[in-house]
């Protein structure tokens, strides 16, 4: 078995997740699924959410078991961000098992958040690693359900990445929004995908306006303004490219603030579920210096978390 195999692990309140990156050639090898959510709703309880992980991360570690044998260090996500009171009891399931797998192997495992696991996932599948390995400093968006951030990204010699928020949303976070527009339209939760394939009729005949101030938005308009138009009987497709376009402007206009204060030559990185959105990621694509991960690196995953631990075993 190869020794250059690093496992991560990443429990979120919406998907349960293993991954192993592969020193000797780079290769990330992803095993997810997605949490149930009961039609009809829109989102899953915690305590749900740690019963479905107790289930399904057996199966995700289990499609990777060939690997297994020859892990040499693990990572996993044990909180959401690096906020003080930052806490989901989901994590602890990831937790406790990535702390049973090193131990039964006799190797180190390495803790780190679910936002940063993010961080480096898009930046893995940007093929832009270098940006860490040569401790530069880059903004990076968490566009998510549960966060709608605007990150300045730092080398950090002991945590890899000091990651400071500079903005972001100021009420209802981006997944949230267009969630609660999905499920309004009758769509399945999450409905990020759904809602993009209706939204992409009428996307660009739609013309938003922002709440933004200075380096923070509101959101929470864009929810208010989809529920008077299905009550005065627009097209639901109108309805959806309306949402849609509303985060993504809102988005656009955060990072040219961004880039004003902190300098527009640095990168920019945009990394989340919302963000695997093709045409938020084609409005906000026209700008130069920006970065896109593909969607099975944008949506929640544990690739991020085993590059954090090849990172700090010096594997990368």
């Amino acid at each position: 078995m190869a020794d250059t195999y690093v496992l991560g692990i990443d429990t979120s309140n919406y998907t349960s997740s293993a991954a192993v990156y592969d020193a000797a050639d780079g290769r990330v090898i992803q095993s997810k699924q997605l949490l149930p959510v009961k039609e009809g709703e829109k989102g899953v309880r915690q305590s749900d959410a740690v019963f479905h992980h107790t289930v399904l991360l057996p199966q995700m570690l289990d499609a990777l078991s060939d690997k297994l044998t020859g892990v040499t260090a693990v990572g996993v996500s044990d909180r959401p961000s690096c906020r003080k009171d930052s806490y989901m009891p989901c994590f602890l399931v990831g937790l406790g098992t990535a702390k049973a797998i090193a131990t039964a192997r006799g190797v180190r495992y390495h803790t780190t958040t679910h936002q940063t696991g993010h961080i480096l996932a898009a930046l893995y599948s940007a093929d832009s690693l270098d940006l860490v390995k040569q401790k530069r400093e880059f903004i990076a968006f968490h566009v998510s359900g549960g966060t709608t951030d605007m990150l300045l990204c730092r080398y950090d010699e002991d945590k890899l990445l000091d990651i400071a928020r500079i903005g972001g949303s100021s009420d209802l976070k981006a997944g949230q929004a267009i969630d609660r527009c999905g499920v309004m339209l009758g769509l399945r939760f999450p409905c990020g995908a759904e809602l993009e394939r209706l939204a992409a009729e009428a996307y660009d005949s739609v013309k938003v306006k922002p709440a933004v101030r200075g380096l923070d938005c509101s959101l929470s308009g864009i929810e208010n303004k989809c529920r008077k138009l299905y009550d005065e009987g627009a097209e639901s497709s109108y309805i959806a490219a309306y949402c849609l376009k509303s985060v993504g402007t809102a988005i656009e206009a955060l990072t040219d603030a961004a880039l004003k204060e902190y300098g527009s030559g640095l990168p920019v990185l945009y990394a989340g579920g919302v963000m695997s959105d093709s045409l938020i990621a084609d409005q906000l694509g026209r700008s130069d210096n920006v970065m896109f991960a593909a969607p099975e690196y944008s949506c929640d995953n544990a690739a991020g978390t085993a590059l954090y631990a090849a990172f700090m075993e010096g594997m990368v």
